[in-house]
């Protein structure tokens, strides 16, 4: 399309782009399987469905298209059937909770083969194409799957509505824990549905959190299985992982890896069963330590391989064909790539540098790998990707995209161009910023800036698409969107992430004002409008810098569920995690905490702000956003409240997207120079 009839992406586009999953191989890595979620404005609910791509060429095949919830597709160890987790219609009824379901490699009407109470959290094929093993919530008193019906039919006709609890871990994002139970490995035979709880009386359970098939393995005999529990008798979100191996035969479980000092995460059998290579954490004192790729021997020995890499490993862990080398993602400066790292040699080595990569799958493919990638960018969400890859070095051979989904709108949408500098910050160290321009910039013309402040803080901004605060969408009223990587963000090796702990918004702040300062030195900036918004951890900074910076400098803020007292976020689903951010406990050290936490600077903050939260936010709960609001009202500050009943950390649903991206807007545009007084009139 021509680009003088291309438009600036709207809220209303943004929600029509197609949002597809990473992608699963078949065993023979001709074909990939995806999940694609579609919204639709008129319902303002999701429609999910699965997806065929071939890797040698042809077009995307829709494989499901009944239900609406269809996702975590994986190929049967056979390359026959497609296993997934779907909520769907059958005999008249819809299910009350995720299921199992297979249906043909080759189309056709989906089955379902689980009926278990509680729903299906994740799952993986056994190597034998006949049983399926998967997470799920049990009462671990209760012996069968019969008993575990019962009590879930007579939980969900209780009258009353208390959550009672002696758990140091309950709650996590916008979610009760289910209240007495902990998480199984089932075994369920996909022919005739029977499950079978494998920690059945033991006492045994997997992590509480982020449930996901990357918690456990099965050998590719199929006679032991590796998993994830914390062996702390008090369970908590910041406690370490250790390593179980169930013997199946037997069913006897017996510690794998129990390392005090050490996380264990992602385990994964070499295809040979004589190694497991796992994600290593080193944990104490810390939480910012980077993660390091480990092997376990088939004696049970393990060792680190890289540990001096000042790179953070992350998951899936994938082996190579040839049972020689470990396939692993990992953080570069603003970027996700794929990386390859042979057993025999120093250092992983690169093989597929992506913008952003999200998800990947291996599978044999002759002598070499088949690499499937799902990566998007600033300019673009999602796109899939197939390489062949030479096995002696990783290299890719050969490479196309295998799918178009959101081509067709792409293409009618009008983006500005992306610019990413480096400015001298904090501790005199170089801080990267990325600049992303409105469609119509021209440099010879004064542009306002917003700043766009990440969360986390260990999590890094960069060449990658979002949708909940979307550069290119913020940009498109004329501003220049500045995102900074402050000290703390991840993929600046460990020193930089560690630097905050302790004094948490220093550092950050001298690295946002030595990017403002920058920014004032441009030409095309218009001085009287640098804006400042954040969500999170870029909420808590935002907030931050209303009690240290002086106005006018920033003509106004946004802020999205963010910290504004340090002590009253013990609420929070993460609070073991704040002694070690903080350095210290509130009862401790109440000075130390206090020098922490915006609201102690209140009597300073005089700059309008607009405040967002949702009340299903357990992560940072919404009393911070309240708190702050009233309190700039007491103050007679300007401010503005958007607060959602049925949002949580996030804005997720479309129509509230809508709002709060004109909420944002709107609160923009009345505070620019003259905009207060335009407002008013009006």
């Amino acid at each position: 399309m021509p680009a003088k009839n291309k438009i600036p992406i709207t809220v209303e586009s943004l929600w029509k782009l197609e949002r597809v999953s990473a992608p699963s191989l078949s065993p023979d890595g001709s074909q990939a399987v995806c999940s694609v979620t579609r919204y639709d404005w008129e319902t303002n609910k999701t429609a999910t469905q699965l997806w065929l791509l071939s890797t040698l060429g042809g077009a995307p095949r829709s494989l499901t298209t009944c239900g609406d919830k269809d996702r975590q597709a994986a190929w049967s160890p056979q390359g026959d059937r497609i296993a997934f987790i779907g909520k769907r219609e059958n005999a008249g009824q819809m299910d009350e909770s995720p299921q199992l379901y297979v249906i043909a490699a080759d189309g056709g009407e989906a089955r379902r083969v689980s009926k278990i109470a509680a729903g299906v959290e994740a799952f993986k094929w056994m190597p034998d194409g006949k049983h399926i093993v998967c997470l799920a919530w049990v009462w671990p008193e209760l012996k069968g799957m019969k008993a575990q019906d019962r009590q879930h039919a007579e939980f969900a006709k209780r009258r009353e509505s208390g959550y009672a609890t002696s758990d140091g871990y309950y709650r996590y994002w916008d979610q009760n824990l289910p209240m007495g139970r902990v998480v199984h490995l089932l075994r369920v035979n996909v022919d005739t549905g029977a499950t079978i709880d494998l920690l059945e009386g033991t006492p045994y359970q997997l992590p509480r959190a982020d449930l996901n098939a990357e918690m456990f393995d099965i050998s590719q005999d199929g006679r032991r299985i590796v998993f994830m529990y914390d062996p702390a008798a008090e369970k908590r979100a910041r406690n370490c992982h250790a390593l179980a191996a169930l013997t199946l035969a037997s069913r006897k479980i017996a510690p794998l890896l129990d390392k005090p000092k050490w996380d264990f995460s992602s385990p994964r059998f070499s295809p040979d069963g004589r190694h497991i290579a796992v994600i290593a954490t080193p944990q104490v004192p810390k939480h910012t330590l980077l993660g390091k790729l480990g092997i376990i021997d088939s004696g049970g020995r393990w060792r680190v391989l890289d540990a001096d890499w000042d790179t953070d490993v992350t998951g899936p862990l994938r082996w190579s064909s040839a049972r020689d080398a470990v396939y692993f993602t990992a953080e570069s400066r603003g970027r996700c790539h794929v990386w390859r790292r042979p057993l025999a040699a120093d250092l992983p080595q690169l093989v597929w540098q992506g913008s952003w990569v999200q998800g990947f799958d291996v599978a044999a493919f002759g002598d070499a790998d088949v690499l499937v990638t799902a990566s998007n960018s600033i300019h673009h969400p999602v796109q899939i990707h197939a390489a062949v890859l030479a096995e002696s070095r990783g290299a890719a051979i050969e490479a196309r995209r295998i799918e178009q989904f959101n081509d067709a709108l792409l293409a009618r949408l009008k983006f500005g161009h992306v610019e990413e500098v480096t400015v001298r910050g904090a501790l005199n160290e170089e801080v990267q910023m990325w600049l992303v321009f409105p469609p119509n910039f021209k440099r010879g013309r004064k542009h306002p800036v917003l700043h766009v402040i990440h969360g986390g803080p260990y999590v890094a901004i960069g060449d990658n698409f979002s949708y909940r605060w979307n550069p290119h969408l913020l940009a498109s009223k004329g501003h220049v969107v500045a995102m900074v990587n402050y000290h703390g963000s991840s993929g600046f090796g460990h020193a930089f992430r560690d630097s905050i702990m302790g004094r948490m918004g220093e550092l950050e702040l001298i690295d946002i004002e030595a990017c403002t300062d920058w920014l004032l030195k441009q030409p095309w900036v218009d001085r009287k409008r640098i804006y400042a918004s954040g969500g999170s951890y870029g909420g808590f900074l935002v907030a931050w810098m209303n009690g240290h910076v002086a106005p006018p400098r920033y003509r106004a803020y946004v802020c999205h569920a963010g910290v504004f007292d340090r002590a009253a976020t013990w609420s929070a689903d993460s609070y073991t995690q704040r002694p070690l951010d903080l350095h210290t406990t509130y009862w401790d050290d109440p000075a130390k905490v206090a020098a922490q936490s915006p609201v102690t600077f209140a009597a300073r903050m005089n700059t309008p702000t607009l405040i967002t939260h949702g009340a299903l936010d357990y992560r940072v709960p919404d009393h911070n956003g309240l708190a702050y609001y009233n309190t700039l009202k007491a103050r007679g500050v300007p401010t503005r409240l958007l607060w959602f009943a049925d949002e949580n950390h996030w804005v997720l649903k479309a129509a509230n997207s809508k709002q709060w991206y004109g909420e944002v807007f709107a609160w923009l545009e009345a505070h620019r120079p003259g905009g207060e007084r335009k407002r008013r009139r009006g």
